[in-house]
């Protein structure tokens, strides 16, 4: 069971840090704004998912 849930908290983290970097070059991208694609990638996932919906 342990094993287990290494993997799932190695898997978690990955996802977040990827969530995050995705986040950043979308915005950097868009906007061409460091302020901006910081805060982005603070909300990670739910920016990503927010200009996949709107764009």
């Amino acid at each position: 069971m342990e094993e287990r849930t290494t993997i799932v908290k190695k898997t978690v983290k990955t996802g977040i840090t990827f969530g995050s970097a995705l986040a950043m070059v979308i915005s950097y991208t868009t906007w061409q704004s460091v302020g901006w694609a910081i805060v982005h990638g603070l909300l990670s996932w739910l920016y990503v998912i927010y200009f996949v919906l709107l764009y």
